[in-house]
């Protein structure tokens, strides 16, 4: 019995979809499975079940389905149209509106078609880049690339494929050859000793990188076994319902668990695929990437190379496949060709190791100013361990620290939530309760049921001073939900950019082989299940959380929240919670609008403002110049215009951040330690928003805790 409690207390979090699917799917029979094609209908059914049973906001199967489904399939085989032509699209297309009726049927007419036209057009172009790759370009040649992969058309035949193909590995060897003359100029410039060669010498090297690069490509393309064909084809399905709802085969999903498990050995970055790239989502606190600060979310990796190996190029691989190459043994070096979110390429190497997860906890810093001190609280994750009961909480952690800046006689307290990505509900709603009396702090809702509110239980306040409270766009779920209840109850001020991420579903996994016993693992749903919803009754579902203090910052135009993804799900509104705003503040509007318009008036954040507009519009520059002077006059170009915004790195303030109290003698006999909180209060000293949020947090005053009401 002990152990049954101790599983359910582990995995409560599926536990209730289970039960709730019992009824559905009991009696719910296949015939038995004996070949790769019943394997096949079987995963659609189920799949086809559960989403119908158990996902939040069930698309209908129709005709709208059919068009969505068919566009994501061929988008995610075909993402940048270099294989498909356009006379396969218009055989495809009377599919169109047909898929529906095919799940509905668990008919695998479509998925072959294009699975075996795809291998085909995969065989074709082995071929084109051998015979491209032969002979020399001709860099004097006008012509451009575009790279608006979503808005342009398939070519015409296999020859109007063959050109694009040749466009692109141009453009591959004239990037690989000015990064080849450049590091030349660089080696004369410092005086090396070198052997010179001639653009001829070197272009013939670039084409000769290229072609490795692409030999190595169409290897892991060769590898690509029928699961995980067919998984691209069940997501393509997926994807139509929400881009949180996944099908994971049975090798992604223990790839899965590896990334929830808390132990990562590699660069300590989540990735993901964008079109025909690998994109920077986040950098895990503690890892070498997060160490080193020149990685950044939003960064594209081109190349990947393991020391001083040729890099291999990675531009339109699988990112299970990427992944390998980035992945490592710790201790190892990985030099990664990565494009800026201001369109420059940089090398930037990396050595590989375990991501530190006493840096993943919750860390505090002191600081005086004006001849009062105050207090930062870093909080990563909302981290909790359902598997054993009295090991440490992002909750618990947060209340230590607290207490310890409160002993210390701090004024006031800044909470960093800055690209926390969210984690444990639980933790979240113990942290509102350390700064509130007994009270609502978010609404979860299953689909057709009541919205069940969630209550801080905890007796009284732990902190009762001025609170200000950090977000940035890639503050999601968890620090959502934190960050809107604090603003709700206008007990902190939020303060950063205009809206936090806006991810405001919550997602359970469902093994396929619950619903049918079958011999060999089918592999596992992740289904949107829930949605979070504020205490006011707004989701934090795209809208995410505004802040009251906007503060410009790079990333402000930038694709990267959940309302541009792929098929989010719409921001709605429920009934309000009864609850009633904090009243210890005596000033906390004018607060508000005394900060925005010192903001709105500030040069530094008017360059910030120039700064993202300008990284937007390159952006939006699908234009790759083919010819070589074109080439180096764009390059040119934006490095003279990126020098506009040279001043936003030189900012740093005489602040003095220190480790609290109860920190100092860990410090005494850890240098280690020492170290890395050396290099966070050096950080803090030059962090601008840090700066801004410590002069909202000396503004605010409170009232005598004798005439404030809850």
């Amino acid at each position: 019995m002990r152990k049954i409690i101790k599983f359910m207390r582990r995995n409560y979090k599926i536990i209730i979809p289970i039960i709730l699917l019992a009824g559905v799917l009991f009696g719910f029979q296949i015939k038995k499975v004996y070949d790769q094609n019943e394997e096949d209908r079987l995963k659609i059914s189920i799949i086809r079940y559960v989403l119908k049973n158990l996902h939040y906001e069930p698309h209908r199967i129709d005709n709208e389905f059919s068009e969505t489904f068919y566009d994501n399939f061929l988008n995610s085989l075909d993402p940048s149209k270099r294989y498909f032509t356009q006379e396969d699209i218009d055989e495809f297309s009377m599919y169109k509106t047909l898929l529906d009726n095919q799940i509905k049927q668990e008919d695998l007419t479509f998925f072959k078609l294009v699975d075996n036209r795809y291998k085909k057009r995969i065989a074709e172009a082995k071929t084109y880049y051998v015979d491209i790759l032969a002979k020399p370009f001709d860099f004097k040649e006008k012509e451009t690339f575009d790279i608006d992969y979503e808005n342009r058309p398939y070519r015409e035949g296999t020859e109007g494929v063959k050109e694009r193909w040749r466009k692109q590995l141009k453009a591959s060897v004239l990037s690989s050859l000015y990064d080849s003359e450049e590091l030349q100029k660089n080696k004369e410039k410092d005086g090396e000793e070198f052997e010179k060669k001639s653009r001829k010498d070197l272009e013939k090297e670039a084409r000769e990188s290229v072609k490795n690069n692409m030999e190595r490509y169409f290897e892991f393309l060769d590898e690509l076994d029928h699961n995980q064909s067919f998984s691209i084809y069940l997501n393509a399905m997926t994807m139509v319902f929400d881009p949180h709802t996944n099908y994971l085969t049975p090798k992604s999903k223990e790839d899965f668990d590896v990334g929830i498990s808390g132990t990562f050995e590699g660069i300590g970055a989540r990735l993901s695929r964008e079109k025909d790239y690998t994109k920077v989502v986040e950098l895990i606190s503690g890892g070498p990437a997060w160490k080193d600060g020149k990685l950044e979310a939003g960064d594209i990796i081109l190349k990947v190379g393991q020391g001083e190996e040729e890099p291999v190029d990675i531009v339109g691989m699988r990112l299970s496949n990427a992944i390998e190459y980035i992945k490592g043994k710790k201790g190892t070096e990985v030099r990664l060709t990565v494009k800026k979110i201001d369109g420059s390429v940089e090398i930037i190497p990396i050595i590989r190791d375990e991501v530190e997860l006493e840096e993943t906890f919750a860390k505090s810093s002191t600081v005086e100013m004006n001849g009062n001190m105050y207090g930062v609280i870093n909080l990563p994750k909302f981290y909790i361990d359902f598997k054993e009961d009295d090991k440490r909480t992002a909750a618990t952690d947060m209340k230590h620290e607290v207490e310890s800046l409160k002993a210390q006689g701090v004024k006031g307290l800044v909470i960093d939530l800055r690209n926390n990505g969210g984690g444990s509900l639980s933790t979240a709603i113990d942290i509102a309760g350390l700064f509130i009396d007994k009270g609502p702090v978010v609404q979860v809702k299953y689909r057709d049921k009541s919205p069940n509110v969630k209550f801080d239980q905890s007796e009284g306040i732990v902190w009762d001073g001025p609170l200000v409270i950090l977000v940035n766009e890639l503050s999601a779920s968890a620090s959502e939900i934190l960050a809107a209840a604090m603003q709700d109850y206008k007990r902190a001020v939020i303060i950063g950019s205009k809206q936090t991420f806006g991810k405001g579903t919550v997602q359970t996994l469902y093994s396929l082989n619950q619903a049918y016993n079958y011999p060999k693992p089918l592999g596992d749903l992740k289904v949107t299940i829930q949605k979070f919803y504020r205490i006011n009754g707004g989701s934090t579902q795209l809208r995410g959380v505004s802040s009251d203090i906007v503060i410009p910052d790079r990333y402000q135009f930038m694709d990267i929240g959940e309302r541009d993804q792929e098929n989010p799900l719409p921001w709605d509104m429920i009934e309000a919670a009864s609850y009633n705003t904090w009243k210890g503040y005596t000033n906390y509007d004018e607060v508000i609008k005394q900060s925005q318009k010192e903001i709105n008036k500030n040069s530094y954040f008017d360059l910030i403002n120039k700064n993202a507009r300008w990284l937007k519009d390159i952006q939006n520059d699908n234009t790759v110049y083919l010819n070589y002077d074109d080439y180096v006059k764009d390059v040119d170009k934006r490095d003279a215009e990126s020098k506009e915004f040279d001043g936003i790195k030189d900012f740093k303030t005489e602040l003095q951040f220190k480790s609290p109290t109860y920190e100092l003698p860990l410090i005494a006999v850890d240098t280690i330690l020492g170290d890395k909180r050396k290099n966070w209060h050096k950080n803090l000293a030059k962090d601008i928003y840090v700066d801004e949020a410590l002069k909202v947090l000396e503004k605010l005053k409170v009232k005598s805790p004798k005439l404030v009401q809850n």
